[in-house]
């Protein structure tokens, strides 16, 4: 055996994070300090004010010897105070007429041995008691100190329920984050957003190297602003830069600012860069800053608003007299039109970083993200799933990957297959399948064909994306859709195909024209629909051929956002005249020529409608081959072999898509909302 050596051991090294100073709210002792005076008033009061016990004062000492001899005295006591002096108090035999208690009463003595004899003499009970100074104190103090603990333990319990800030209305609401490596989300959770993680990354780094960027000049942004639609992230990233940064992360809502005393958010706000300042370098994270941040407003009425002191405030602790350096700000918001222009200037939001909706490969990626929880089948293809997902936020696929997981798992399946994500879209997109509201022959009858003569008319129209599938089960809000999917993501459309989008829309309607020679309310969702991308057409996208290349829209802005109330009007009445004109006039060629495809097809039209009606649905394939064919395809089943959600208990509302053309609402419902 080798011998064995002492060998030092190095000492185990420290995490390189350090970690963030903990900043402890101060104690209120101000607020402490007022309560306790209060009640000690109080109490003072109570024994000034307090009604002494009703006593018969002997002015005298030998009227007390004369009630000794006589008998009148039951019992006394022969006192002396801590002050030295001595008295004698004890009971009457004599009754009060009023109470019809003994007598009580009091007379100054000295205690000697002559007035314990006379007692003695006279078989009066007596006793002899000294007060003690520490008990005398403490009974005259004994009322302060019960209410100093009473006050303290309420006051105590109201600090410790309010999270430490009870009688500090002041005091931000900043939650210093707390780096836990469980649930620590870093960059890596975050996909879909590459040009975002770019830009926040940089300001990462400069927090843990600055010299780096300093080395040319270059100084530290001020502030981030995250702004986007609703889902696609912008807080998930925030959560990903505390992950990331190795300094202080405090975390904020626009709302905690605002409450009911006035001038607490000017005050929070000061107190929370005072944190930032003591824990510099630090992230101080504003979610919706929107609900403090809007553009003030003079107009009307005057007075104090505030909401606008409060944004003063955040205005000059962000770039003001006094500069927090070291302090970076990362506000989001999905309203960012509404800010105040004073915020958004350089200097203050120094970048602002647009996060749009995913891109097919953004949307891949956050799928493979969100995949990693649920047993996923081996011939799923999830580009397949997110080439059908145009359209949907980071949120939008985390709740469709969930639902794919439960439809799963009603059925009894162990993974989740491509139709589970593929029923699962549908109902995240255009609501859940209500079988429980069955539809009598007639309205089944009216509802097949209107959705078969949408499925023709886009068929046969060039520049319109792929049929998806045709059915006539209630989905959502709707009797029944026609559902379309985009080939790829669009961020332009041309005229040809907002007017293929126009006919389309005028295909159910003109099916119920052609069928049964008279008109329902079936069409009304794609009437508005269709109005409202015609007036786009005229009086925004500049492509009538008759008022040309000019923009006609109005301003349609909220009041109270620091804009103007009134305003000229743009155009004048006979141009208002031919832009209704026009209007009506793209509308009706999107109309005849719907009618036109329909009767050129009419014999596939009722094929279409009578298989709909035995079949229920059908799909983009299905519709595409009896087109061309005219005959019904082998294989049909009921519902097209698509693993339905037959149980319904719960509804969910369709999202606005231009690829879905869904029928008449419900009976008893509101139209969709737009």
């Amino acid at each position: 055996m080798e011998p064995k050596t002492n060998v030092p051991v190095p000492p185990p090294k420290k995490d390189a994070r350090k970690k963030p100073p903990q900043v402890k709210p101060p104690m209120p002792m101000k607020g402490f300090a007022m309560w306790f005076l209060m009640m000690a008033l109080v109490l003072m009061a109570l024994q000034l004010f307090q009604k002494p016990e009703p006593t018969e004062q002997m002015d005298y000492y030998p009227g007390f010897v004369e009630n000794a001899k006589n008998h009148k005295i039951t019992s006394c006591e022969i006192v002396r105070d801590t002050s030295g002096n001595d008295y004698v108090t004890g009971t009457l035999t004599t009754v009060d007429t009023q109470t019809g208690a003994p007598k009580k009463f009091r007379v100054d003595a000295i205690i000697t041995e002559d007035l314990i004899k006379m007692l003695q003499e006279n078989e009066v009970k007596f006793k002899v008691r000294a007060n003690s100074p520490f008990w005398q104190i403490f009974w005259n103090v004994a009322p302060f100190i019960i209410g100093f603990i009473i006050i303290y333990f309420f006051f105590f319990r109201q600090m410790k329920m309010a999270g430490g800030k009870a009688m500090s209305f002041g005091k931000s609401r900043a939650k210093l984050l707390q780096r836990d490596d469980k649930n620590r989300t870093t960059f890596a959770d975050v996909a879909g957003v590459d040009e975002a993680k770019e830009e926040l990354q940089e300001v990462v780094e400069f927090l843990k190297n600055p010299k780096q960027f300093q080395r040319l000049g270059g100084k530290m942004p001020k502030g981030v602003l995250l702004a986007g639609s609703p889902g696609t992230g912008k807080t998930l990233i925030a959560r990903a830069v505390a992950g990331e940064a190795e300094v202080a992360f405090f975390s904020i809502s626009g709302s905690d600012f605002v409450e009911m005393f006035v001038g607490v958010g000017a005050s929070r706000v000061r107190d929370m860069f005072e944190q930032g300042r003591k824990s510099a370098p630090c992230i101080i994270f504003i979610d919706e800053i929107d609900a403090v941040g809007r553009s003030r407003f003079s107009g009307m009425g005057g007075g104090h608003d505030e909401r606008e002191q409060t944004l003063n405030a955040l205005l000059v602790e962000m770039d003001g007299f006094d500069t927090a350096e070291g302090v970076i700000i990362i506000a989001a918001t999905n309203r960012p039109d509404v800010l105040d222009p004073a915020l958004m200037r350089p200097g203050r939001f120094d970048r602002q970083v647009f996060i749009d909706l995913p891109n097919l490969k953004g949307r891949e990626e956050i799928l493979n993200i969100h995949v990693k929880r649920i047993t996923m089948g081996k011939e799923v293809d999830l580009t397949k799933v997110a080439r059908g997902t145009p359209g949907f936020s980071g949120a939008d696929i985390m709740n469709l990957v969930n639902e794919a997981a439960l439809l799963a798992a009603r059925r009894g399946a162990e993974a989740v297959e491509l139709p589970d994500f593929e029923e699962a879209r549908d109902k995240v997109s255009w609501g859940r399948e209500r079988r429980s509201h069955m539809l009598d022959a007639e309205e089944k009858k009216l509802t097949a064909y209107h959705e078969a003569g949408h499925a023709i008319v886009l068929a046969k129209t060039e520049q319109t994306e792929p049929l998806h599938k045709v059915t006539v089960i209630p989905r959502g809000r709707a009797l029944g859709a026609t559902m379309q999917l985009p080939e790829k993501d669009r961020y332009t459309q041309g005229r040809k195909r907002l007017m293929g989008m126009l006919i389309g829309l005028m295909g159910g309607r003109a099916a119920e024209e052609l069928i049964f020679g008279d008109v329902t309310t079936g069409a009304q969702n794609d009437i508005e629909r269709a109005t409202r991308i015609a007036r786009a057409m005229v009086c925004e996208f500049g492509m009538s051929e008759t008022l040309g290349p000019r923009n006609y829209g109005s301003d349609q802005e909220q009041m109270f956002l620091g804009r103007e109330i009134s305003r000229a009007e743009k155009h004048s009445e006979q141009i208002t005249l031919k832009i209704d004109e026009e209007i009506d006039s793209i509308l009706k060629e999107a109309h005849d020529t719907a009618i036109k495809i329909l009767e050129d097809h009419r014999d596939r039209l009722e094929l279409i409608a009578e298989l709909l009606i035995k079949y229920e649905t059908l799909d983009g394939e299905q519709v595409m081959e009896i087109l061309e064919t005219g005959k019904e395809p082998d294989g049909l089943t009921k519902n097209g072999n698509s693993h339905a959600d037959t149980s319904a208990t719960e509804e969910l509302n369709p999202t606005e898509a231009s690829e879905v053309i869904p029928d008449a609402p419900l009976p008893d419902d509101k139209p969709p909302a737009e």
